[in-house]
């Protein structure tokens, strides 16, 4: 489990300067919805950041211990091109987001404190374009950028940062500390597998990827077509995602709303249904 962790990260790094610039949309809303969306200003330290990550890290290798790795170099580079330009314009610019697929026909998404981002090849299998994949991706950093999992598990210290409790307890070395530790990890991944997020944490998600993908270029409609495939998909594979998030009807319809009253124009922005479909073609 460890190795497959290394490899995660070793595949993310390599693709980090591959990353294309994002096509920011030329509006004065756009700015807007940045300052809207960036998590209030804390009292954090790049200690407090970096022992997140470790977090982040230990719940990453839990959903690794489920599920393998997809080993394909060309689909994993594709997914960490696509999801970092995205992340560029997300509200954690201190984070290094990695990105990866796992190899189940499973269709869900994952995101692991401090910036694990994981997509399951069933869910790439179901889209039909880059869009799609770049709003599945934006949402899952919507979950690491507004710290969704950190503040569910109400680990704050007096000071009022949600982080520095948190690295307290992953630092402290005493076994309450360890079992403190490891009771987080377990809730966090059981909001992942069980319980789910939410439904305000999947409603700011949703619209935070609507947004992050336009402002990347991508056609923000892009979502709603996806869910709009897995509403009408049968079976296991997709009732796997509607056990732990909301309706796909509610999900559609707050993020038509959304749509609507930002006023973005869908016909401006791109799907680049081609070039997915060339990486699509190689997932078996």
């Amino acid at each position: 489990m460890r190795a497959a962790v290394s490899l995660f990260i070793c595949c993310a790094v390599m693709t980090m300067l591959l990353v294309p610039a994002p096509t920011v949309i030329a509006k004065d809303e756009d700015q807007d919805w940045r300052k809207r969306e960036a998590v209030a200003k804390e009292e954090v330290t790049v200690d407090d950041i970096s022992e997140e990550i470790r977090f982040g890290r230990e719940v990453a290798a839990r959903i690794l211990g489920r599920y393998p790795l997809y080993e394909n170099d060309a689909v994993m580079k594709y997914v960490n091109l696509v999801g970092r330009s995205l992340a560029m314009n997300s509200s954690r610019p201190e984070l290094e987001f990695r990105f990866a697929v796992l190899n189940t026909d499973e269709i869900n998404a994952y995101a692991a404190p401090g910036g694990y981002v994981f997509l399951t090849r069933g869910a790439l299998m179901r889209m039909k374009d880059e869009a799609e994949l770049a709003g599945v991706l934006a949402h899952e950093i919507s979950h690491i950028a507004n710290k969704h999992v950190v503040r569910e598990l109400s680990i704050k210290a007096k000071e009022g940062s949600s982080t520095a409790g948190l690295a307290r307890m992953i630092g402290g070395s005493s076994e309450a500390a360890r079992a403190t530790f490891s009771q987080a990890v377990d809730k966090a991944v059981d909001m992942l597998f069980t319980s789910g997020y939410k439904r305000e944490d999947e409603i700011d998600a949703d619209r935070t990827a609507m947004q992050l993908g336009t402002l990347a270029g991508y056609d923000p409609l892009a979502l709603v077509r996806y869910f709009e495939t897995l509403k009408a998909a049968k079976g296991a594979k997709a009732e796997i995602l509607t056990g732990t998030h909301p309706s796909f009807d509610d999900r559609i319809s707050w993020l038509k709303t959304e749509i609507a009253a930002e006023g973005v124009d869908p016909g401006r922005l791109q799907s680049y249904k081609e070039r997915f479909e060339e990486v699509q073609k190689q997932v078996k």
